[in-house]
């Protein structure tokens, strides 16, 4: 394609985010007074430790081709070795989509042997590995490999135009990058077959009764929401936060015990942290803690 040969970028990289100052809160219209107001309370805890990544191909609903997705695993690599970013959010260019799938063009000509030989899964793998917090923010459509990115996030914030599918049997595949698995882990046998084997697609509200959302809010409010919630995890003692994600994760993958056996091992582990000493030595003395992140 043209933009592929002129070399484009598809991944767009915002350390730390900007903050959500372009509405200013309140019932009234934005005015300078306001808009400054909202910057002067929301600028320290929403920006600092907060990473933007924007898949920026809007022409395409954000298709997930193969520079795109090299591009999206490097970024989140790079972000997730950062100290400083202790969140990222991940997002759709345009209010059409958040990703749109697979780009069909260029895998319709396969084979299986170039498929194993090629490796094309190695970049999600790469993605479900990174430990820092990954918050969805999904307006538009997140169909196919986008539900399946959605997916890899550990939250979901969707706008009430979000429509969430697997439309991959319609085109004569199945899920390749974990949808025939997350899903079913997120809302059961029952209804991940049902989504799967008619590739019908869920709207927000639908998503948010199944479950696999965090929360739906109104389409403007998409980004903003996302960025709040991830500046209140990154203001989170960072190791703990870390932690936390590692023993969730685990729950997918773990019996029980096991699984139990895990988290009181990370809950051991935290108390060898300068973080530990701290969040407990405030709350005893009544202040707030000062997270060093060691």
């Amino acid at each position: 394609m043209a933009d592929e040969a002129a070399g484009r970028a598809f991944v767009r990289v915002e350390f730390p985010a900007p903050g959500p100052w372009a509405k200013a809160r309140g019932t009234g219209p934005a005015t300078a007074e306001t808009v400054a107001e909202t910057v002067a309370e929301t600028v320290a805890e929403t920006v600092a430790g907060v990473a933007l990544v924007t898949l920026d191909r809007p022409e395409a609903l954000n298709a997930l081709n193969d520079a795109l997705l090299a591009e999206l695993g490097a970024a989140l690599r790079a972000l997730d070795a950062d100290p400083d970013c202790r969140c990222v959010v991940v997002t759709g260019a345009g209010d059409r989509a958040f990703a749109a799938g697979a780009d069909v063009r260029e895998i319709v000509d396969e084979t299986p042997a170039s498929l194993i030989a090629r490796d094309r899964f190695a970049r999600w793998d790469e993605i479900a590995a990174i430990r820092t917090p990954l918050v969805a923010a999904v307006r538009g459509y997140a169909l196919g490999g986008g539900f399946e990115l959605a997916l890899l996030c550990d939250m979901i914030i969707a706008g009430d135009d979000s429509r969430f599918g697997q439309p991959e049997i319609k085109i004569g595949v199945i899920p390749g990058a974990g949808g025939t698995q997350r899903l079913t882990r997120a809302i059961g046998k029952a209804r991940a077959t049902e989504v799967i084997l008619t590739g019908r697609t869920i709207d927000g509200r639908e998503a948010d009764r199944l479950g696999f959302v965090t929360r739906v809010v109104p389409d403007a409010e998409v980004l903003e929401v996302a960025l709040s919630l991830a500046a209140t995890i990154a203001s989170m003692p960072p190791l703990a936060v870390r932690a936390a994600k590692d023993a969730i994760a685990a729950a997918d993958e773990l019996p029980l015990s096991a699984g139990v056996a895990y988290e009181r091992r990370n809950f051991h582990l935290l108390f060898g942290t300068d973080d530990q000493r701290e969040g407990m030595t405030a709350f005893l003395e009544k202040r707030p803690p000062g997270w060093t992140g060691r």
